[in-house]
């Protein structure tokens, strides 16, 4: 029994131009007509391959973590906190440099409307993850010893997200790497230091 026609076209390699129009033009600046255009598909098969355009906004988002954010998982990973948080600040820089300007998940918030709640909420619900995320893994370095006892993780994980949007909002604005990386090891001046080893 026939399945219908096979698709003709590379999915995840249009989800990618689908993602560059998001990521350069936010998701309110971004009609159907350009996603169409940017992917080379008709609205049917667009509706069909992914969803409608809240749906294939999410796919875009996933997309942006696996790929160009990616540099977020591996941060955590690294063996000290001042570690973790270079290594998220020195993504950050790299990302917003290099691709079309800005991070997705700042730039996409500030200019969505709340005509489009949805898809603001969706941003920050990701963005109030990627918190959480630092939160534990600073929790973790403050259990172990990395960080002093009485150190706000929360807080911490805050500061560190918050300096990397800043620095999202900067690069955007056509700040150059090298400015960025001095702002962003002056930041990293501000963490607590580790705590001296007990004599």
């Amino acid at each position: 029994m026939p399945t219908g026609r096979p698709r003709e076209f590379d999915v995840d390699e249009r989800l990618d131009r689908a993602l560059d129009v998001f990521w350069r033009q936010g998701y309110e600046g971004t009609a159907l007509s350009d996603l169409t255009e940017a992917m080379g598909i008709n609205r049917p098969s667009l509706y069909a391959a992914y969803g409608n355009k809240d749906a294939l906004f999410r796919k875009a988002l996933d997309r942006y973590a696996e790929g160009p954010a990616g540099y977020v998982r591996a941060a955590l990973a690294e063996p000290s906190a001042r570690a973790v948080a270079a290594a998220i600040l020195k993504g950050t820089i790299d990302v917003t440099t290099s691709g079309p300007g800005g991070c997705l998940f700042v730039q996409g918030a500030l200019v969505t409307g709340r005509q489009n709640e949805a898809a603001r909420r969706e941003i920050e619900t990701r963005r109030r993850r990627s918190e959480e995320m630092l939160a534990r893994r600073f929790e973790r370095a403050r259990v172990e010893g990395d960080l002093p006892p009485g150190t706000d993780t929360a807080a911490l994980a805050r500061y560190v997200w918050s300096v990397s949007y800043g620095l999202s909002v900067q690069a955007a604005a056509g700040t150059s790497r090298e400015d960025l990386r001095r702002a962003a090891d002056l930041a990293l001046d501000a963490l607590p230091p580790r705590p001296a080893p007990d004599a």
